[in-house]
């Protein structure tokens, strides 16, 4: 492991938990924790939360995809913003996944795989409305939920991998939060974070067929599903969500791009996970509106 993998655990972890300190699990939510969706007993768990004034509904899907450079982060960590989605009527499935360097790229994207296909194999046990499943996921989970929407969209891209995705699925439509999109090596020689991540996420540590399977926004086709797609002022990776913004037009793709600034309160990389921010309530509202406005009868 590199020593910038070994401080992105250290120190984003330090944050996480500063930002989440002293809250617990709202009255209005119900969980079920711990939930197995793949042979590994420490990595493939996932959480799904429902609210709980609506129970015996079928009811709208949410999985979210962690963040945390492809190296950090599980459920846990996560689990107080896919609450307060559940608070917003919709079953919000959360998942922690295989992390490099201990398991590498594409380990994390056969995960979310997996979750997908779970959520379909226990729509009656969970109360699912399988015709309205959608999907966020921020920074390394954003490039990660990108890879998986690019499976189900683009047949050319799903061949290059051993595992498929669910026959005939699509996510209703997604939330790419301050995701990282750009992930060209060659384009970014000199920055020391994102080239140590990338060695330690890629078996090859950057082979040109790697760098061509992990920059999704090549992979886009006119099939793929409406974007929420937003950043903020402080987020490193504006540039990014830019660039799709581009390519989402190229292709027709309808989607909604929002960046928001607040005068009051810094609004950096992710700040949309921390659920006391006034700007978060009001950037998580709008995603869960945009997907409310796309749901299927």
């Amino acid at each position: 492991m590199s020593e910038m993998s070994e401080w992105v655990r250290t120190n984003f972890r330090k944050g996480d938990e500063e930002r989440d300190r002293g809250l617990t699990t709202p009255a209005d939510v119900v969980r079920v924790d711990d939930i197995p969706y793949g042979p590994d007993q420490r990595w493939q768990l996932l959480d799904v939360y429902r609210p709980a004034d609506r129970e015996g509904e079928k009811l709208p899907v949410i999985v979210s995809v962690h963040g945390g450079g492809w190296v950090y982060g599980d459920k846990e960590l996560y689990q107080f913003y896919c609450m307060s989605l559940a608070q917003r009527g919709f079953a919000t499935v959360n998942f922690s996944y295989r992390l490099a360097p201990e398991v590498k790229f594409p380990a994390s994207l056969e995960d979310t795989n997996a979750v997908f296909t779970w959520v379909l194999g226990h729509a009656e046990e969970y109360g699912f409305d399988t015709k309205n499943v959608f999907a966020v996921g921020d920074s390394a989970g954003g490039h990660n939920l990108m890879m998986f929407t690019a499976l189900c969209t683009n047949p050319d891209y799903a061949r290059a991998f051993s595992f498929a995705p669910p026959a005939g699925f699509v996510p209703r439509a997604i939330g790419l939060n301050c995701a990282a999109l750009l992930l060209v090596m060659s384009d970014r020689p000199e920055d020391v974070f994102f080239t140590s991540l990338m060695k330690d996420y890629l078996p090859e540590q950057g082979s040109e067929e790697e760098q061509r399977l992990i920059h999704t926004i090549d992979h886009v086709t006119e099939a793929f599903p409406p974007v929420f797609l937003m950043t903020a002022e402080e987020d490193m990776l504006k540039a990014d969500a830019m660039a799709l913004s581009q390519k989402l037009m190229e292709k027709n793709i309808p989607f909604l791009f929002r960046y928001y600034r607040d005068e009051k309160e810094k609004l950096g990389h992710v700040f949309h996970l921390n659920v006391r921010s006034k700007t978060a309530k009001l950037c998580n509202d709008e995603e869960c509106r945009f997907f409310e406005d796309l749901l299927a009868k």
